[in-house]
Formats: C-alpha cells, sequence, structure tokens
C-alpha cells in the first residue's frame, strides 16, 4: 500500500462525500498518492462540476486531476484509463446487483475484479478505518509459488492499512471439512486435517510474525470462514485475492472474491499474483 502512487477512484457521481474519494483521500493523505478521479457518462456533460471538484481536492493539498470519459462500457472505460494512466490502484463503491441480475450477467464489480492489472478497492460502507479490525484471508493449503507470492502482498497490504489506520491485523485461513479432504490432498495425510493444517499454520506465523490470536484458523468453506470471521471481527477492512483468470475457469478459480464480495460488511481490498498482473497489462497493452 505504501509503494501506491497513483490511485484511479472511479466517482458514481461527482459529490465530495463519495464513498469511494473519501477512501481515495484517506489513502493518499498517509501514502502522498496521486489521485486521478474518473467519471463514466457519454450523455450528460460534468466538466464544470469535476473541475470543482478538482480545484477543491488541490486545495485540500491532494494531488488530483480528473477525467470524463467513455469507451463502450464502464469496464472498458476503467481499463483504458488504468493503462493510461499507469494506476496501481482502483478504488471503487461496490453496487451490488440482484440474483437474478447476476444469473443473467456477470456483474461489473465481478468483471473488474477478475480484468484490472492491479488491486482493487471495493468500498462498501462509510465507516471509519481508524483504530479497526483489519482481516487478510490466506490459503495455508496451497503451498506453490503463485500462492506464497499471493499470501506475501496480501498480508503485507493488510498490515499496511492497519498501520494506517492503527488498528489491528488479523489473518484467517480456512481447511476443508473431512468430508471435503479428499479434494485436499496436501491435507490428506497421516495426523489428520486438523492437525496438518494447524502445523502450516505454525510456519506461516513464523515467517509473518502473525500473533497466534490474531490467527483465526477455520474449518469449512473459504467464503463462509471469512465472512463469519470478518463479522466477528467487526473488521472495516478485507483484504483477499484472486487468481483472476478469465473464461471458463474465471467462474471456477478464484471466485471466492466475488462470493464475499456481497456478503462483507466491509470494504474489500482484492489483490492478484504479479504474473496475473503482468498478463492482464500485456492484453491491455495489445
Amino acid at each position: 500500500m505504501q509503494e501506491i502512487r497513483s490511485i484511479l477512484v472511479y466517482l458514481e457521481a461527482i459529490a465530495e462525500d463519495d464513498l469511494a474519494l473519501h477512501r481515495a483521500q484517506l489513502i493518499a493523505s498517509k501514502t502522498g498518492a496521486r489521485l486521478q478521479l474518473l467519471i463514466c457518462d457519454q450523455q450528460a456533460d460534468h466538466s464544470h462540476a469535476m473541475a470543482e471538484l478538482v480545484r477543491c481536492m488541490r486545495d485540500a493539498g491532494y494531488t488530483a486531476e480528473g477525467e470524463q470519459a467513455w469507451q463502450d462500457s464502464v469496464e472498458k472505460t476503467i481499463l483504458f484509463e488504468l493503462a493510461l494512466y499507469g494506476c496501481e490502484l482502483l478504488i471503487k463503491q461496490h453496487v451490488p446487483d440482484s440474483g437474478v441480475a447476476k444469473a443473467l450477467l456477470t456483474p461489473l464489480d465481478w468483471k473488474l475484479l477478475r480484468h484490472c492489472p492491479c488491486a482493487v478497492l471495493m468500498v462498501k460502507t462509510r465507516r471509519r478505518w481508524a483504530q479497526g479490525a483489519v482481516l487478510a484471508a490466506v490459503d495455508v493449503a496451497n503451498p506453490d509459488g503463485e500462492h506464497r507470492s499471493l499470501h506475501h502482498s496480501i498480508v503485507a497490504h493488510a498490515h499496511d492499512i492497519a498501520a494506517l489506520a492503527k488498528g489491528q491485523l488479523h489473518v484467517v485461513s480456512a481447511y476443508p471439512s473431512p468430508i471435503m479432504a479428499t479434494a485436499e490432498p496436501v491435507l490428506n495425510t497421516e495426523g489428520g486435517i486438523d492437525e496438518r493444517y494447524r502445523q502450516q499454520c505454525q510456519a506461516f506465523q513464523a515467517t509473518y510474525g502473525i500473533d497466534q490470536f490474531d490467527l483465526h484458523i477455520t474449518e469449512g468453506p473459504p467464503d463462509e470462514s471469512i465472512t463469519q470471521t470478518a463479522r466477528e471481527l467487526d473488521a472495516v477492512v478485507t483484504v483477499i485475492g484472486t487468481v483472476a483468470r478469465s473464461g471458463l475457469s474465471g467462474a471456477l478459480i478464484g471466485n471466492t472474491a466475488e462470493t464475499v464480495l456481497d456478503a462483507l460488511e466491509s470494504d474489500v481490498l482484492v489483490l492478484k499474483p504479479q504474473d496475473i498482473i503482468d498478463q492482464l497489462q500485456a492484453q491491455a497493452a495489445g
């Protein structure tokens, strides 16, 4: 989070109390990041209101620019602007879709989680981050290089947010129930799933310096475990990763972030492994 130097802020409307803008100001005030404000509208002209908002932002000490743009759709416009300005973070207010809408069309926020070549912060509430719980969700059962890199990024970003907000960092990791053990061969070993998983978590704690009281080991589906733990902690931010693959695999792999997005009562920061970000950036450039 401290390394982020440019943030794209998607505005639902030109307003100083916009949820996404409020979070962007908080982060920029601590990191000095440049704010690129964006409104997507192919009909009404927002140039005067945007200019006034940018002026107010600059008067308040922020480095800010603003633009109204349109590239066939909101998703394409956001992806275009991210590439154009080299932004490392997208901040957007999460707008939940109905169950019927999700069954017919992929929600815009899901598309952004899959296709944005950067971190995405989905803002869900007006709650203050100050002194709140920050929850990092990891999958300790996956020891491959991609997940190790993702775990490092998740914990590092969650640590930065907790420091920024003077809050408390917590980590949650779920292991499968016995009925699902055969689907997780890395855990299906002598000694039992619970014991094996806790051994892996101890190694994770040693690597990242996580206090045992701040590590929450749960049994069951990751989406349910993350949501329940966030609720128990009253988390203000949940940091989660996704492999963000598109196509058929995109509907099957890495969709925990999409599943918990509506269920969580906290803001949600979604991260991707660096190789996936590189692929998405290459696709945008091509």
